[in-house]
């Protein structure tokens, strides 16, 4: 699963993460019940009563798509044992970077109900892997050929 605020290039690297294994990819913001979306698109941040049926929705494709990469902002790390409710297996791409840049990033995207108004609060929720998580954090200013294999290295070195 490849994590991280809006703007981060989830969608980007998931997908290329997903062509190179041959696995399939989903992108969860297509998975956000209408609801969520409208709130989102009037620049109101979603809760986490908001969150936890889009979370299973995301959890379920996972586990019914053994090996899949999706992305997902996955911001707290209840969210994300939501998701390994569904699927233990699971492991994160943390997708970090400095603020200005994903700002910039965001700023720059057209056709995403998600406003750049709404960052700050993606950065407040923000909890970084847990060092008893099962992932790897990779800095977004690196192209997406080098986080996809800096991703791979990793996981190959932890078997």
């Amino acid at each position: 699963m490849v994590m991280g605020v809006s703007g981060s290039g989830k969608s980007t690297v998931g997908a290329a993460l997903a062509r190179r294994l041959h696995v399939p990819f989903a992108d969860a913001d297509a998975m956000h019940p209408p609801a969520n979306i409208a709130k989102m698109t009037r620049g109101q941040p979603l809760t986490d009563d908001d969150r936890r049926p889009w979370l299973d929705t995301v959890g379920r494709w996972l586990s019914d798509h053994p090996g899949g990469v999706v992305s997902c902002s996955a911001l707290k790390r209840s969210y994300r044992d939501r998701l390994r409710a569904h699927c233990p297996d699971v492991t994160f791409l943390h997708l970090a970077g400095p603020q200005d840049v994903i700002a910039s990033r965001l700023a720059a995207r057209r056709g995403h109900f998600m406003p750049a108004t709404l960052l700050q609060s993606q950065f407040d929720a923000l909890e970084p892997l847990g060092a008893d998580e099962r992932g790897t954090t990779v800095d977004v200013g690196r192209d997406v050929d080098a986080i996809v294999n800096a991703y791979l290295a990793d996981a190959a070195s932890r078997g």
